[in-house]
């Protein structure tokens, strides 16, 4: 095995977050679902953009909300995505490295400009996001390193890479060299219509082990399953998944491990401001305390004290030194 340089590694879409408070009339306005991701072409874009009403633009993306609050943890990381050689690109290859993550993926020269997610924050704190995926969508197996792969503990893949051809064959490649090399893959469903439009795909990966580590919210493990009932989907994953961590917001979340279910609270927060990143950042915890060695119950205590720091502002990435909060609520990583 190669000497592991990282403890986690993500691969996902390279995204930045253009964030805009509106109410629910805003959203039928426009033909948006409340609290689900759209993707949308380029004039789309332009209209949400130009309806909009001030906004904040900060680097974003899924995975790369996970690996950025991993490195707050004091984690060792690094990120693969594909931008484009323009203005919001060097935005977001300046935003990831300056946060101390390693981010070596070749900017394209030419092509679709880098992607932005429109999102929309409604007054009770639930995101709306409509994302024109531009330059990440060209994400290809060559941009994939062996070596860097085969150095990370984990790596972390997010289902919304499952949309571009080219970046699912990126994703299994990478599975692939991650197993051949004795270190563990986890993926995130993403979102629910995600899961709607890869179901049958997406149990593949997880029964066929391709990942060992699931993380869903309730919508994503309803839609997984096909059933309004809680307990049958969690009976249903627990037959599945090697290991899988089900968020459920203000319920805290379950841990699924083997035949076992144990439920841990949500960590305790005075007010919801913007659930943008929650499960990005619960799963920077789990990701870290597990890659660490911490037992599965505080490694989700971890990824719940992470989710509550990052719903308290606006933004889907903390503001605090992750790593000094967990010292303070006797997290020690």
């Amino acid at each position: 095995m190669a000497t592991t340089r990282y403890d986690v590694l993500g691969v996902g879409n390279a995204i930045v977050d253009v964030i805009a408070r509106a109410d629910d009339a805003f959203l039928v306005k426009h033909g948006m679902a409340k609290g689900t991701m759209a993707l949308i072409d380029e004039p789309r874009a332009q209209a949400i953009y130009e309806a909009m009403g001030p906004a904040v633009e900060s680097s974003g993306g899924s995975a790369a909300n996970t690996i950025v609050g991993a490195s707050s943890l004091g984690a060792r990381t690094a990120f693969v995505g594909k931008v484009k050689d323009d203005q919001l690109g060097r935005a977001f290859t300046h935003d990831i490295r300056a946060s101390g993550v390693a981010f070596d993926t070749k900017p394209a020269a030419s092509g679709p400009s880098t992607a932005r997610c429109y999102i929309i924050v409604t007054p009770d704190g639930e995101r709306t996001m409509n994302t024109y995926l531009g330059a990440a969508q060209d994400l290809y197996p060559a941009d994939i390193q062996d070596d860097a792969i085969a150095a990370a503990a984990i790596t972390y893949l997010e289902g919304y890479l499952w949309d571009p051809p080219q970046a699912k064959e990126a994703f299994l490649k990478a599975a692939g060299i991650a197993h051949k090399n004795g270190r563990k893959v986890a993926l995130t469903l993403s979102d629910a219509f995600c899961v709607d439009r890869y179901r049958d795909e997406f149990l593949k990966l997880i029964r066929d082990k391709t990942v060992d580590i699931v993380f869903a919210n309730e919508r994503e493990l309803h839609s997984l399953y096909q059933t309004a009932d809680f307990d049958s989907a969690l009976s249903a994953i627990k037959g599945d998944a090697s290991l899988a961590v089900v968020t459920r917001s203000e319920k805290g979340c379950v841990v699924v491990a083997g035949d076992k279910a144990e439920a841990i609270p949500a960590a305790p927060i005075d007010k919801v401001v913007d659930a943008t990143g929650a499960g990005d950042l619960f799963a920077a915890g789990f990701l870290v305390g597990h890659s660490r060695g911490m037992s599965l119950r505080d490694a989700a205590r971890l990824g719940a004290m992470a989710a509550a720091e990052v719903i308290q502002h606006v933004g889907a990435r903390p503001e605090v030194s992750l790593k000094e909060l967990a010292a303070k609520n006797g997290l020690k990583i």
